[in-house]
């Protein structure tokens, strides 16, 4: 006979426990975040044992078909509906929550299982090009403001070059999310070895990457100022620096990436999409799959495998472009 418990007295309970095994704080904002949802939907915040199949089948049409995300913050971004992998995100979420469930005593099975997951079309891979790359890193030094009088632009060298030079060649380097980045303290930088500790990576699993020369002096460069006083434990990409300094979360990383581009002139720039750069060239390097797989921190070979295909489709249309014996004028 299963115990009687909420919905959200459930979501409490797993939350509990999930921070008990340390969870991200992202993870877990992420379980709220689904609770927020299900209490719209469900509002007397019913028996977990009372909430069927069929009630779980319409509350997952009605964020596909009605539900309106109205997002709030210093910058909100409009009404929008939600896509297909926020809807696929909260169904993983009610599965973690139905799994404890279970194990816990408060429900016989988990029944979000038995509910198709929404399908996400894969992500195209389109990685930037080196000139898009070297164009990304010099429109970080500099920017051009207008005098109305004279009516002329002035080139001036921007206080933020050093942050963001660093920002978008570690990016490109290393692999990082954005979310891993924004979380780095200086502690976890290795300087002798190259190397950059990732204490929470997708899923809190922690991890090593590499970077080469020219990020070590790009990351040099950007703390040569405060690196013998910093404390250790102070974050890598700071804000308020007047006041007491706190990370840089990865919606600001994500807009200061695009306005570099835009300066650039180079579209659609994201970190994500210096990730997937970072992976093609690894790769076009001769780099091995199982340490790409290692530096990405993916729990399986299946996303790298879809970078090696696209790699070797891409050679196979430069060898089309380029074939020496195609050039013969015979």
């Amino acid at each position: 006979m299963a115990r009687s418990l909420t919905v959200s007295q459930a979501f409490q309970g797993m939350i509990l426990e999930k921070r008990a095994a340390g969870l991200s704080i992202h993870t877990i904002s992420d379980y709220q975040n689904t609770l927020k949802k299900v209490l719209l939907y469900f509002p007397n915040d019913p028996p977990l044992a009372s909430v069927t199949r069929e009630r779980l089948v319409k509350f997952f049409a009605w964020l596909s078909d009605d539900y309106i995300a109205k997002p709030d913050g210093a910058a909100p971004r409009g009404q929008f509906k939600l896509g297909a992998k926020s809807r696929l995100n909260i169904h993983t979420n009610l599965s973690a929550l139905w799994t404890w469930a279970v194990a816990s005593g408060y429900v016989e099975k988990n029944i979000v299982r038995t509910i198709p997951a929404p399908n996400v079309e894969e992500t195209d891979i389109d990685p930037l090009t080196s000139e898009e790359i070297t164009a990304l890193v010099k429109a970080c030094d500099t920017a051009r403001t207008y005098q109305l009088r004279q009516a002329k632009s002035i080139t001036r060298i921007r206080s933020t070059a050093a942050r963001d030079r660093m920002i978008i060649i570690v990016l490109y380097d290393t692999g990082l999310r954005a979310q891993e980045l924004c979380d780095l303290i200086i502690d976890d930088l290795n300087f002798s070895q190259n190397k950059i500790k990732v204490r929470h990576g997708k899923g809190n699993k922690p991890r090593t990457v590499r970077f080469g020369k020219r990020a070590a002096k790009a990351i040099w460069e950007y703390l040569k100022d405060r690196i013998d006083t910093a404390d250790p434990k102070e974050p890598l990409l700071r804000v308020d620096e007047g006041q007491e300094p706190r990370p840089m979360s990865r919606h600001i990383l994500r807009r200061l990436v695009k306005r570099i581009g835009d300066r650039a002139g180079v579209k659609n720039v994201h970190p994500h999409r210096l990730r997937h750069s970072f992976a093609t060239e690894y790769l076009r390097n001769n780099g091995k799959m199982l340490a790409l797989q290692e530096l990405l921190g993916h729990s399986d070979l299946e996303m790298v495998r879809r970078y090696a295909k696209f790699v070797e489709a891409d050679i196979a249309l430069d060898h089309a472009e380029a074939s020496p014996a195609d050039k013969l004028r015979l």
